[in-house]
């Protein structure tokens, strides 16, 4: 207060005057930075809900059967096609849907490799590398990680430990969805987006604000 010269009306004023400029200086850098604080927020918080949409529909995809032959068939279309001429018969709806369920599987793996955790990379690298290969795969070790990790990023409780779930394999399609998108693209293609857009809106509100650990896949 001993710099501040009260002697005359104009000094007040300067004081006054700059005072006010310090503080609206600094409120300015203030919401600044509030202002690129909640931006960056905002973007890790729709990364992070994108990462976990991708990984939701990737962990429905690879772990969406409890039944059956939970085993993906590695063998190609042209491989299925080889086959069935060597075996004297056509092309079965069998074959066809193992075919798509390996297209699907591959395309989760992809999903996995780009956006999964070390653990879930290390998993679709070694279950690609079996597709490749030539190898059935089993899924089910890659589904436990996915589900422990996406229940601890929605800040769920853990799976209550005990339960006997049965391993998990892929989501068999429809019988004749293949026929019938086939048959939908020679009239036209008219309802092919509609079906290509039924994935995409999972509608859901993921409040994950944190980035959650990867957990381990022993479960």
């Amino acid at each position: 207060m001993r710099m501040i010269d009260f002697s005359n009306w104009n000094s007040i004023l300067s004081t006054v005057i700059g005072i006010a400029l310090f503080a609206l200086i600094g409120i300015g850098i203030r919401v600044l930075v509030m202002f690129t604080v909640q931006q960056r927020r905002e973007r890790m918080n729709r990364q992070i809900n994108e990462r976990l949409r991708v990984l939701i529909a990737a962990y429905k995809m690879l772990g969406g059967s409890f039944t059956g032959d939970l085993a993906v068939d590695p063998a190609h279309l042209r491989d299925l096609r080889q086959r069935a001429m060597d075996e004297g018969a056509d092309l079965t709806e069998g074959s066809d849907r193992r075919r798509r369920i390996r297209d699907a599987v591959e395309a989760a793996l992809s999903d996995i490799l780009l956006l999964g955790t070390e653990t879930h990379v290390r998993l679709a690298e070694r279950a690609a590398r079996d597709l490749v290969e030539g190898r059935p795969v089993q899924t089910d070790e890659l589904v436990r990680s996915l589900r422990d990790f996406i229940r601890t990023a929605l800040d769920l409780e853990p799976v209550p430990a005990g339960l006997a779930i049965p391993p998990q394999g892929p989501t068999r399609p429809a019988p004749g969805g293949g026929k019938g998108r086939d048959e939908g693209r020679s009239r036209g293609g008219g309802g092919g987006g509609a079906g290509a857009g039924g994935g995409g809106g999972m509608g859901m509100g993921m409040a994950a604000g944190r980035h959650a650990d990867d957990p381990a896949t022993g479960a």
